[in-house]
């Protein structure tokens, strides 16, 4: 591999993160793991503090800490499940939340992509398949990796390289 392109991907991919995390938590007040555990359950609702623990990339007594923190800020709350299962379901403010922070990484995204032309924005969007397919078989957890995407957008008129990812290795 090429060093200094491994380098600069490195370089671009923290920049992106920040850019985007600061953005996102500044407008939602939660910390990066409650981000992207809003924007999770507003594509899954009803998952136990466990899953979303798992999906979000954080072990159950750190799941169960954030939730009690997300639902103190009436951003969620836990209802009956199924057998002993408590689930996890945004509240309308955390709704609006989860959807606030998906505007605000879309807006940071589209202003660095800004850089591009269409054409540049076309190839880098076939690159970046090949990336997250990559990833995802380094992770084999397409939840995590895909915790704070905006799904609607990435499977619009085209199919999830990471979706795919999984789709393949479970074949």
């Amino acid at each position: 591999m090429h060093e200094r392109t491994a380098n600069l991907l490195g370089a671009a991919a923290l920049a992106v993160a920040d850019l985007v995390l600061a953005e996102a938590q500044r407008r939602a007040g939660v910390s990066a793991s409650g981000a992207a555990a809003l924007v999770v359950l507003s594509a899954a609702p009803g998952l136990s503090v466990t899953e979303l623990g798992r999906r979000v990339g954080l072990s159950q007594p750190a799941a169960a800490r954030m939730v009690d923190s997300l639902q103190a800020a009436d951003l969620l709350e836990r209802r009956p499940g199924r057998g002993r299962e408590v689930a996890v379901h945004l509240t309308a403010r955390g709704a609006t939340t989860a959807r606030e922070l998906l505007a605000a990484r879309g807006a940071g995204l589209t202003d660095v992509l800004g850089a591009l032309e269409p054409v540049e924005q076309e190839a880098l969007a076939g690159l970046l398949g090949k990336v997250l397919a990559r990833a995802y078989d380094r992770v084999g957890n397409a939840d995590l990796l895909c915790r704070l995407c905006d799904r609607g957008s990435c499977t619009t008129g085209d199919v999830c390289p990471v979706g795919q990812a999984e789709r393949d290795r479970r074949g």
